[in-house]
């Protein structure tokens, strides 16, 4: 039987949410036009972020999956997630999202499954939402790379992952705008969705090595996007450092490439040639289909053409078998 074909990165807003975040997400996150007319969600200035009508259109969506042959898409927030506002606005935000993804996957259950989002900056409150999604029956959790320009390792969020780990979920770490955007000029040229965003994943999975969080946290099932940002191409020199480098011993005693299979990746790159060294870099069981659908930049159909051209096998489990496995669906 041929695998199915599991989509575990694409993204949904509503329109509550959008109107929250402008409500409440100022200063710093503002809502502007960018060029080509549309509007962008912006980080001190810098846009990162543009909503677009597929992201509030699930019948859209199940046609665009019908079309491109995608038999499940496992939806999530996008960034900014929940990280603005009072904490009872972080809260307002993160139910409502889950409020409207649990009931995508009610109206559609062999087609839709979603990743919670949780006002991780609130402890208490994210595990209490961490319940409350589990039982309307998330499949894991969406965090974004930096939370508030903290990183995921922060002991603040200790907790959290402390729960996440105990339920052995997975985790979909996906990039936001980087700390630093207005410092770094990434309002020039957009360059947060094409630099910046991997910048976010790697640092953030780095930081996760090194810190001993895979020591930590043995059940939790992270999967980094965009192929694990710059990881695959990065790692060798990350085990350089770790040989050569005290202060990246302080924590770990093993090579940073040796945490690569408690690690996962999706396959949203945009060349055969990066998804040959990211199924290289983290083995063939480790990979799992994703688009990105409905960023501007997002590709359903491309990304699944290039893991349709890999040989055998490997196409299999990156199509969906390492995503049931994984998900348990």
């Amino acid at each position: 039987m041929p695998s199915p074909v599991i989509d575990v990165h694409t993204h949904c807003l509503t329109e509550a949410w959008f109107d929250l975040l402008q409500r409440h997400g100022g200063p710093r996150y503002t809502v502007a036009e960018v060029a080509g007319g549309l509007r962008a969600i912006h980080l001190d200035g810098a846009p990162f972020m543009t909503p677009v009508p597929a992201m509030f259109d699930y019948d859209l969506r199940l046609k665009t999956m019908d079309a491109c042959g995608v038999d499940v898409c496992v939806v999530s927030l996008t960034c900014p997630n929940c990280y603005w506002g009072t904490p009872a606005v972080s809260l307002e935000a993160a139910r409502i999202m889950n409020d409207d993804m649990a009931a995508a996957r009610t109206a559609h259950p062999d087609r839709l499954r979603w990743f919670a989002s949780l006002p991780w900056q609130h402890a208490d409150l994210a595990l209490a939402e961490l319940d409350r999604a589990v039982a309307a029956g998330a499949s894991g959790v969406m965090v974004l790379a930096n939370i508030g320009g903290m990183p995921l390792t922060d002991p603040a969020f200790a907790p959290v992952w402390d729960a996440i780990d105990a339920k052995a979920l997975p985790v979909l770490v996906h990039p936001t705008a980087p700390p630093g955007v207005a410092d770094m000029d990434m309002a020039r040229f957009q360059l947060t969705a094409s630099i910046g965003f991997t910048f976010d994943t790697s640092l953030a999975t780095a930081r996760m090595i090194y810190d001993g969080f895979f020591e930590r946290y043995r059940r939790v099932r992270i999967i980094a996007a965009h192929g694990g940002g710059a990881l695959p191409y990065l790692v060798s020199r990350m085990d350089q450092c770790f040989a050569n480098i005290p202060a990246c011993r302080e924590k770990i005693a093993r090579r940073p490439s040796e945490y690569l299979p408690q690690i996962h990746a999706d396959a949203v790159v945009f060349a055969p040639e990066v998804l040959d060294l990211c199924l290289k870099v983290f083995g063939a069981d480790n990979v799992m289909y994703g688009s990105d659908y409905p960023h501007t930049i997002g590709d359903m159909p491309g990304c699944l053409a290039r893991v349709d051209a890999l040989p055998d096998l490997a196409r299999d489990k990156v199509r969906g078998r390492n995503a049931q496995r994984v998900f348990g669906f």
